[in-house]
């Protein structure tokens, strides 16, 4: 059975000042790694005058999700990791965080700058709150009109959210299809005649 797992709900910040340093966290759900990056750029063209930008993510399954971090200037392990360590604390995955520093010309020292970075890092995730993805695949359905009511039937009882509805010569539909339900929907729509689909994504 797939497994339900959690990224942000939604874009947040967060702005704090420690030890006259102004750190500012930036969240962003992400289901790639190039989107992961693209707004890690956006960040650091945003705030390019900052001493630092430094940045996490989380990508795919919580078991075997895929990591990366960067401290990007500051001692090794004392930016990107604790960020990384952030995301994985609370659980989550397809997020991405990073951490703006102003420096204020006071030094947080290692232990202070991991403390600080974890700490923003966590603080931008809680803001962020949390949203729940249950693994699935898309299909493209296709069906004649006389059979849109039997295909609606399977549709609700196997949880299937249609996304996109197209009346032609046939009806075409993109539903998005729970992972876990995939067995029983197959078994389900092969029972109707006149029925056919293209498996398009799975996520």
């Amino acid at each position: 059975m797939a497994e339900t797992y959690y990224t942000i709900a939604a874009r947040a910040t967060h702005e704090e000042k420690i030890q006259r340093s102004v750190f500012i966290g930036h969240a962003a759900p992400v289901a790639t790694e190039e989107e992961a990056r693209d707004f890690i750029a956006q960040i650091r063209q945003e705030h390019a005058t900052a001493t630092h930008n430094c940045y996490a993510y989380s990508l795919g399954a919580v078991d075997e999700p895929l990591l990366y971090y960067n401290d990007h200037g500051e001692p090794p392990g004392t930016a990107g990791r604790p960020i990384l360590n952030a995301i994985r604390k609370t659980g989550l995955t397809n997020t991405v965080v990073v951490v703006t520093r102003y420096f204020g010309g006071k030094k947080l020292g290692v232990r202070g700058l991991i403390d600080a970075y974890h700490s923003v890092a966590l603080q931008v995730l809680a803001k962020a709150g949390k949203a729940r993805i249950v693994p699935g695949f898309t299909l493209v359905l296709n069906c004649d009109y006389a059979q849109l009511s039997p295909v609606n039937g399977v549709l609700h009882t196997y949880q299937v959210a249609t996304q996109e509805t197209t009346y032609g010569e046939q009806v075409s539909l993109r539903v998005r299809v729970p992972e876990e339900n995939r067995e029983e929907f197959f078994k389900a729509l092969s029972s109707l005649a006149g029925v056919s689909w293209t498996e398009t994504g799975k996520k």
